[in-house]
């Protein structure tokens, strides 16, 4: 008997054993990407049922810059725009009254699932991703899923959506099935008419398209330059504005580190006025970078005291062949009795020990930039979490729901494209011309005019609905003219299931279902028919 049971203990540990990498890989697998740049009003809820437009109990909060976001979370804007930066380097833009929510966060094997739903208005989404990594944007009647590296605009109006392909390749997908389009493509589905899809020429940029193509250049310059110093081939965002606001210094020992311009010996990382605390749900308190560089150093890395600089922060976990991992604050919580305060963490800290920056001070959770000196003798003991009445914070307040703002896609006084058209889509050549023109290659159109894609042209279509093809000009007839008749009911906006890696083509076909939202954390969601109700992500309290 005795030995009956010693061998059901010893299997019990194999057991408790085999598990434990899996539990924590589960845990592992929050992701967390970065509101990088606010203009104007911008606001968010972490959590809602079905649709963040018609919840009334969602709870809406204004949004500030370096906002941490997680699955389940929505964003809007009003008078203003927004920027989000995702751990690729991938950048999704919103312009004013637009709404869009971050359905599904998530890895699978190891590589990065994103789902988005643009609820309305318009976003522009640049997507540079790794292997296997799937990134996906759904608004009101399609679904666009990038093709490796690219970037295309989403309309979402009242009327009908529109895709506009400014570089690269998507596939648009209509009832599960996919048009490749490519750059200088448009694909618009009018809601009076959802199963004839338009291919169009794009059209001359507005003010937004500037405004995303100026800073999309920035990012990717700044992120170049930073890449001499930090070995992270998968990236994590903010990087870049390390470049833009800052310096870097070499560290014996630590390889190089970094300090803001204009910092003097003297300067601190946790001073008043370069951020607040607000209470996450699933980290405890958190803090947010005040400053626009304000992310990476107060999430990732560790910070030393440099003699010859003062505090500087180092990258440190980059480089190991993993993400990085997320910290709600590069900072150790520690209390002496019923005095709590917090170091800066050191990259070669230990985790529940004391922490190596002690001496420079302990900053006080209650004053903002008030510092606690150690007592001789005094001990200090470290907290995995403050306990929430310890931190003094006001990060976040109240913001009223985003309102529907009516908007329906600019008229075309172009007639719809004939099927004996003679201007079609060359794709050797990478243009529009007109077959019946007797010069070598056909005669080319300019972006602005009025250029018919035929549907057997570089649109490779799988959809068994015909594509009707009209022009388009987006200065001031953005879009094919809207059928007449009234807009019948639109499908609700729910994504399908991510593709399984090496299917983004148009041809592929969809891979093995979706993830149940009860399975690990940041797992996808379910691809119902209709959203599914969101909440904080299962599990997130979890580190």
């Amino acid at each position: 008997m005795k030995r009956f049971i010693g061998l059901m203990s010893f299997g019990l540990l194999l057991l408790v054993l085999a598990l434990s990498p899996c539990s924590f890989a589960d845990s592992s697998h929050i992701r967390i990407i970065r509101l990088s740049l606010v203009q104007g009003d911008v606001r968010f809820t972490q959590s809602f049922h079905k649709d963040p437009m018609t919840d009334t109990s969602a709870v809406w909060e204004r949004a500030p810059l370096n906002l941490p976001i997680r699955q389940g979370y929505a964003l809007a804007t009003d008078e203003g725009r927004a920027e989000i930066e995702f751990e690729s380097g991938a950048m999704a833009f919103l312009n004013a009254h637009s709404v869009v929510e971050f359905y599904d966060l998530s890895l699978e094997d190891g590589a990065r699932v994103t789902r988005l739903v643009l609820r309305q208005g318009s976003g522009t989404f640049y997507v540079n991703p790794s292997e296997g990594e799937y990134f996906s944007v759904t608004g009101g009647d399609f679904t666009v899923e990038a093709n490796g590296r690219t970037e295309f605009r989403l309309d979402n109006f009242d009327d009908g959506s529109t895709v506009k392909v400014e570089k690269g390749h998507v596939s648009a997908l209509l009832a599960n099935k996919p048009t490749t389009l490519e750059k200088g493509q448009s694909f618009t589905i009018n809601a009076t008419d959802p199963k004839n899809p338009v291919i169009a020429r794009l059209s001359d940029n507005d003010d937004f398209d500037a405004f995303v193509s100026s800073h999309i250049d920035t990012a990717v310059t700044a992120s170049n330059y930073s890449n001499q110093y930090v070995n992270s081939p998968g990236y994590t965002a903010g990087f870049n504005d390390l470049y833009t606001y800052g310096s870097w210094y070499s560290l014996g020992g630590y390889g190089y580190g970094w300090r803001p311009f204009g910092a003097a010996f003297g300067w601190s990382p946790f001073a008043f006025g370069f951020g607040d605390w607000y209470l996450d749900p699933a980290f405890g308190w958190s803090f947010i970078g005040s400053a626009p560089w304000g992310w990476l150093p107060y999430h990732y890395g560790g910070w030393i005291f440099s003699p010859a600089y003062g505090w500087v922060w180092t990258p440190s976990g980059f480089g190991t062949g993993r993400p990085a991992p997320y910290r709600p604050v590069t900072a150790v919580f520690v209390h002496s009795g019923s005095t709590f305060g917090y170091v800066p963490a050191h990259p070669a800290d230990v985790h529940g020990k004391t922490p190596l920056n002690i001496g420079q001070g302990i900053y006080s959770t209650q004053t903002r930039g008030t510092m606690l000196t150690p007592a001789a003798g005094q001990k200090w003991s470290v907290d995995k979490r403050a306990p929430a009445t310890a931190v003094s914070g006001n990060a976040l307040s109240a913001a009223a729901p985003p309102s529907h703002v009516v908007r329906t896609l600019p008229t075309s006084s172009a007639v719809r494209a004939q099927s004996s058209s003679s201007i079609v889509y060359d794709s050797s050549s990478h243009r529009f011309v007109n077959s019946n023109s007797s010069s070598t290659g056909g005669t080319a159109l300019t972006r602005t005019a009025a250029a018919p894609v035929a549907a057997n042209g570089s649109a490779k279509t799988t959809n068994s609905s015909a594509v009707r093809s009209l022009p388009a000009a987006r200065g001031n007839a953005a879009t094919p003219a809207m059928p007449s008749g009234a807009a019948a009911a639109r499908p609700p906006m729910a994504p399908p299931p991510a593709r399984t890696a090496g299917s983004a083509s148009g041809s592929a076909t969809w891979g093995g279902g979706a993830r149940s939202s009860s399975s690990s954390m940041g797992g996808a969601r379910s691809s119902a028919p209709s959203a599914p109700a969101h909440s904080a992500p299962a599990g997130g309290a979890h580190r």
